[in-house]
């Protein structure tokens, strides 16, 4: 299982948008969360109900080309400062 597959079947949707969505815009976004655990986004209008929430709390902010960036309360999850899959 390689290190995305990991994070997209272990953490919370939230958690995987606030860091994927800084490198992949939404339509990727949305087809790699489906290939690794569809049942995720098994409620309809989840994956944009995930970005409304971080938009609105200032974890993440509008960016280029389909990117968000990082906004002003923007810090890591904590699988990330954790390490856990390095």
């Amino acid at each position: 299982m390689n290190t995305v597959e990991q994070i997209i079947k272990k953490e919370s949707l939230d958690d995987i948008v606030a860091v994927f969505a800084l490198i992949k815009p939404n339509p990727h976004l949305d087809r790699m969360i489906r290939l690794y655990n569809r049942d995720i986004l098994k409620e309809y209008g989840a994956l944009e109900s995930a970005y409304s929430r971080l938009f609105a709390a200032g974890v993440l902010a509008i960016g280029e080309h389909g990117l968000a960036i990082k906004g002003p309360n923007w810090s890591p999850p904590k699988f990330m400062t954790e390490n856990r899959y390095t």
